[in-house]
């Protein structure tokens, strides 16, 4: 089980946000890149941005912290980006700065093709992005609740090539509640694309519901207000998760 700390950048800062609210941003850093080389220093072996001004804005508004953040960890671990992404331009771009991923979130629901195209053209580094509450898709930076099921939609992607799926349960996002579990062993179950769980984890119980489903598909969990808040020492819940997969 991969255990991914994220980075949210919002007007240069590192940040976290209640239920994707701009207006509830807590600041955790000035200086994304040295909390960039802090998670790598506690083990992390991804990390996981949001330019969460790109994801409302429908275009990149961080590149320059981006840039600085994957100048400071290099090629020592992958880095994984959403918010704003749009056209194949800019994924090209990113990619050939040294990003490892990109995540398309809106984009990969109001213009399937777009989605398409691109895992046709950069196929190995596209991860979807698919947010929801209560099994329904929410988009544009969860400010539209969709009629778009998840398992439909993801069943949907099995077909393009895409790399992962990113599942974050909305009503739990920086609540600290504990991971929608049982949704997400739903559509790790229901699909063959891996399923990268997000929203909510808040403890060392959350780190074992997850393990005990990995099997079915669930191959990593996004780490955010837990382990910034020290409800979650990140070092040691990725050890666990060693350990737990090595018992299976």
């Amino acid at each position: 089980m991969l255990l991914i700390p994220a980075i949210d950048l919002k007007n240069g800062q590192c940040v976290r946000l209640k239920q994707g609210d701009m207006d509830q941003a807590t600041v955790f850093s000035d200086d994304p890149a040295a909390m960039a080389r802090q998670w790598l220093t506690s083990g992390a072996r991804r990390l996981h941005l949001v330019d969460l001004d790109g994801a409302f804005a429908g275009k990149l508004k961080n590149e320059a912290v981006l840039k600085a953040i994957l100048a400071e960890v290099g090629d020592e671990i992958p880095v994984q980006l959403g918010g704003g992404i749009r056209d194949l331009d800019t994924i090209e771009r990113l990619l050939d700065g040294g990003l490892s991923y990109v995540i398309i979130g809106t984009a990969a629901i109001k213009h399937p093709g777009f989605l398409q195209d691109a895992c046709s053209a950069f196929g190995g580094h596209v991860i979807v992005g698919l947010d929801a509450k209560d099994g329904k898709v929410a988009l544009e930076g969860w400010s539209k609740i969709t009629g778009h099921d998840v398992i439909d939609l993801a069943r949907q992607y099995e077909h393009y090539g895409v790399e992962a799926i990113i599942y974050t349960d909305i009503g739990r996002d920086g609540m600290l509640q504990g991971i929608n579990v049982e949704a997400t062993a739903r559509l790790a179950r229901a699909t063959k694309i891996p399923v990268i769980a997000s929203g909510g984890l808040a403890s060392m119980q959350d780190i074992d519901a997850l393990c005990a489903i990995e099997s079915e598909g669930v191959v990593g969990v996004i780490c955010g207000r837990a382990i910034y808040s020290g409800h979650l020492d990140f070092a040691a819940a990725q050890q666990r998760a060693d350990m737990l997969g090595e018992r299976e």
